[in-house]
């Protein structure tokens, strides 16, 4: 990332953390110890490091001493090079494309850490892959949420921190804690910053009518849906749209943005009904295949995502704009560490 687009981020995240849902995280700062993460150890594996440095800097710690590279027949090599016995580890790693050796980078730290005798491990997985494989929608499917979960787990990692699975449900997939963190109040936060007038949030289809509610009701404006029909994996066909979309600013609010059809086909439809203008923002920036054409040559005027996956500097559209879950995420580690509630990063009370 450029060092402009770097405080540009910074700049818009540091607006929506000024907001009062957001300054209630820390509220509870004052009553921890100074030396309150002195068993704590952060670490990276490769999928994310600009963000789990972005992390550190927000809890006032620094990265462990690891680094993570390849054999040259292709086997991940991990060493870590300060002791982490006692210690309760948390590893930083998305599981995006290279998706398996991502996970595997995973899976081998948290075996390395283990073996060297640390209190706990703790997997922060901003966006956990694979879990779109959920439910076996056809004959002889493999589902490979549940998969992943059960690797996880035997690999000795005690917990998972990750955030906007692509079904909530799929907590139940994991024999262990898992914290499941929301991508959708900051985008919220985001557009009530812009107040637009004329609003209407539309879901791209019918697995993201809650996370669209939730949406809106902090707004206090109407929803509309998006029927459509998928004929095979990574193709959709927009069939109705459900709801009054005439002469209104459109927001489309996914989990993620994969080749960006669903989305791209949906902006067109809106237009076609007579929207006056569609926005569109996700939490995880998957972008594959043809992803930056579509959405390039799309009716959508502004796409916000969150840098839970990274966004390279030539992927960066200028329709693009990208919040930081940084905070989000040291917040939530704290909070584990120190035993404390996270509910109350779900909550004004």
């Amino acid at each position: 990332m450029s060092e402009k687009m770097r405080r540009d981020a910074k700049s818009i995240t540091k607006t929506i953390l000024n907001t009062t849902h957001h300054q209630n995280f820390h509220q509870e700062d004052n009553d921890m110890p100074q030396d309150k993460f002195s068993h704590l150890k952060l670490f990276t594996c490769n999928s994310n490091p600009e963000l789990a440095q972005e992390i550190a800097e927000h809890m006032g710690v620094e990265l462990g001493k690891a680094t993570v590279t390849k054999f040259s027949d292709g086997e991940i090599s991990v060493s870590i090079w300060e002791s982490v016995r006692g210690k309760d580890c948390f590893i930083i790693q998305s599981t995006n494309d290279p998706v398996n050796d991502n996970l595997m980078e995973l899976l081998i730290m948290t075996d390395a850490l283990k073996r060297a005798s640390c209190n706990s491990v703790t997997a922060v997985m901003p966006y956990y892959g694979y879990a779109r494989q959920d439910r076996k929608a056809k004959a002889r499917d493999p589902i490979t949420a549940k998969l992943v979960a059960n690797m996880i787990t035997a690999a000795g990692i005690d917990r998972v921190i990750t955030m906007d699975l692509h079904a909530s449900q799929e907590q139940g997939y994991f024999d262990i804690p898992v914290d499941h963190m929301l991508g959708q109040p900051m985008l919220t936060d985001y557009f009530k910053l812009k107040e637009l007038e004329d609003l209407v949030i539309v879901s791209p289809d019918h697995g993201s009518v809650k996370r669209a509610r939730n949406m809106a009701k902090p707004l206090d404006v109407p929803i509309a849906i998006i029927d459509k029909r998928r004929p095979e994996a990574n193709k959709s066909e927009i069939m109705h749209v459900i709801g009054d979309v005439v002469g209104k600013n459109c927001i489309i609010l996914d989990d993620l943005i994969d080749t960006a059809g669903t989305i791209c086909n949906a902006a067109q439809a809106l237009m076609d009904l007579g929207a006056k203008s569609v926005y569109a923002c996700a939490t995880h920036a998957v972008l594959s295949g043809p992803a930056l054409e579509r959405i390039e040559a799309s009716p959508i005027r502004e796409m916000v995502l969150l840098n839970t996956i990274p966004i390279p500097e030539e992927k960066r559209l200028k329709k693009f704009t990208v919040l930081s879950v940084g905070h989000i995420f040291a917040e939530t580690i704290s909070r584990v560490y120190c035993n404390k509630p996270i509910s109350v990063m779900f909550t004004n009370d």
